[in-house]
């Protein structure tokens, strides 16, 4: 980092350590007894020298313990997309959490939301998990029992979760386990096979011997940096895959900001199966899957002809009463088209205001819009696959933008530079963010040489930031996201 940015970044520190004493007590508090001093250790990934701590989260706003007030554009990474405790279900949590929360049976909720999920994505058959990570996981199980197939095909820098078998990343053009995966004792690449996202060539190839069970893919790449699908991409990749006799798995947990039946029915696709996770609760953990009628009787049929016991799929929490309610509530009043419509707005004038405060500036940056969703890139054109997108990552960078926004009021995405719109989001939320950014980039562009895009940069980080370590190009943010 240059002298002058890394003075910037140490004054950017100062300020966060002057504005928020109770979130530093809470922290060394916190590091008694939670491993990395946080709940989650992904917690510590937002660039502060401490974990902000929230003492309440409503609408677009957030407040901190030390009493700050900030329009988030974070919104818990897709997690509260219809905005922090939206009505409609914190109306239908207090409601059910007078008539119990989980029994481990089924409910007249559940009936509603699978009728729901049926029309909403036109896949007639259901399940419900408490994390997308866990779907993910199960339509795995499913689809290998249904195809008696093994293998799997992902998108390099592919992200779905926690599910190990996706954590596999091209690396010099060969498949390899992610170097960041912990705790991983098998070779993941005997049974997954990873390709160039809008690489048609690529796919034919890894489905040509016959043995793909499913393609789990992102109907656009949303967690290395936004990957947009190229023209022409899906309708020829769906071709494809039915002609191998595989099936098509559409991860929608962050691509659900297309419209209320997310990318898939906005534009036309045809998945298998589909999976949502964290938005489909309003924030409540939870998540769905659902399956095409003969991709459903193909699962059941397996289950039927399986001897009794476990079959390594569902939990006891899975559909449990709380969370069915939250999932009608949000199905029923929050995923509509008239719920949509002004975020959708308001995304595209946000989008075409970060462009606007980019090019006055003359950064090489680019902004890609997906629904409600926006980000700003380090690079002048969109990336056409994740190897593109992970080259212009510049964590030392980011982490000085996502603090200098944060000090001005302003919460963004962590893990790289996407921001979302939510129902409560107002045009004073925008212009608070765009004029915040404004005058951060007033001091970044005096040094053009360090905000140029690179195209050879391999490792990025600068320690004068944070305590977060390097990213290497071959890992892609955490998920949450895209968390959880």
């Amino acid at each position: 980092m240059s002298t002058a940015l890394a003075s910037l970044a140490a004054a950017e520190r100062a300020t966060f350590l002057a504005r928020n004493p109770r979130s530093r007590a809470l922290s060394e508090r916190a590091a008694q007894h939670l491993l990395f001093g946080v709940p989650l250790h992904w917690m510590t990934d937002w660039g502060t020298p401490f974990a902000l701590h929230v003492a309440q989260a409503r609408g677009a706003r957030l407040t901190d313990v030390d009493g700050h007030e900030l329009s988030d554009f974070c919104l818990g990474d897709t997690g509260a997309m219809f905005g922090h405790a939206p009505a409609p279900v914190a109306r239908a949590l207090v409601r059910q959490a007078g008539e119990g929360y989980t029994a481990m049976l089924a409910s007249e909720d559940a009936a509603v939301v699978g009728e729901r999920l049926a029309e909403r994505f036109g896949l007639p058959h259901w399940q419900f998990a408490m994390s997308a990570t866990d779907a993910n996981r199960f339509v795995l199980r499913w689809l290998r029992a249904a195809s008696g197939r093994t293998k799997l095909v992902v998108f390099d820098g592919c992200y779905h979760g926690t599910v190990d078998d996706v954590f596999v990343d091209l690396v010099d053009g060969r498949p390899a386990v992610r170097a960041s995966l912990l705790g991983q004792v098998h070779d993941l690449t005997a049974h997954t096979r990873v390709v160039p996202f809008n690489d048609l060539a690529a796919l034919e190839a890894a489905l040509a011997p016959g043995d793909v069970a499913c393609v789990l893919a992102e109907p656009a790449m949303t967690n290395i940096g936004m990957v947009l699908p190229a023209p022409g991409f899906w309708a020829a990749a769906q071709a494809l895959i039915r002609q191998h006799g595989a099936a098509l798995v559409l991860d929608e947990t962050h691509t659900i900001s297309c419209g209320p039946g997310g990318y898939t029915r906005a534009h036309g696709l045809q998945p298998d199966a589909l999976v949502l996770g964290k938005p489909v609760g309003g924030g409540v953990p939870c998540a769905v899957y659902g399956f095409s009628a003969e991709w459903a009787e193909r699962a059941m049929r397996a289950k039927r002809a399986a001897p009794p016991g476990h079959s390594g799929i569902g939990t006891t929490l899975s559909g449990n009463l709380l969370a069915m309610a939250a999932m009608r509530a949000t199905l029923d009043e929050l995923m509509t088209e008239a719920v949509y419509a002004p975020m959708l707005a308001r995304a595209g004038r946000l989008a075409d205001g970060l462009r606007a405060v980019i090019a006055r500036h003359g950064l090489p940056w680019c902004v890609t819009q997906l629904g409600v969703r926006a980000e700003f890139q380090f690079r002048t054109t969109p990336p056409r696959n994740g190897a593109e997108a992970a080259v212009a990552f510049d964590d030392a960078l980011e982490h000085l933008i996502h603090l200098a926004l944060l000090n001005r009021g302003v919460l963004i995405t962590p893990f790289h530079n996407m921001l979302l719109v939510c129902p409560a989001t107002t045009d004073e939320d925008v212009q608070r963010l765009l004029g915040a950014l404004d005058e951060v980039l007033a001091w970044c562009s005096t040094d053009p040489a360090r905000l140029a895009p690179s195209l050879d940069r391999t490792v990025v980080s600068d320690p004068s930031i944070s305590g977060i370590p390097s990213r290497n190009v071959n890992e892609p943010p955490k998920e949450g996201g895209q968390i959880g």
